[in-house]
């Protein structure tokens, strides 16, 4: 749900990068089967972009509070 340059600052191990301006048209990359973890740089975009996912009825969708800012933050594991 990041820009590019965000998501190269730092992004989860295999995460796939849609911008939420983009989501809408692009949710065929966006696998109905599996449990989606939506992340942005704090957690505002990722918000919009959990409820347009829940809205095109996938079910099992998550939103990271606080995005990858606060996770980073918490010393968990990131790429750079």
């Amino acid at each position: 749900m990041r820009t590019e340059s965000e998501f190269n600052s730092g992004h989860l191990e295999g995460a796939v990068n849609i911008e939420v301006s983009q989501l809408g048209s692009r949710l065929d990359e966006v696998p109905a089967d599996k449990a989606i973890l939506v992340y942005c740089r704090t957690g505002v975009r990722s918000v919009r972009a959990s409820k347009t996912l829940v809205n095109a009825s996938y079910t099992d969708v998550y939103n990271m509070q606080g995005g990858i800012t606060a996770w980073m933050s918490a010393g968990y594991p990131y790429v750079s």
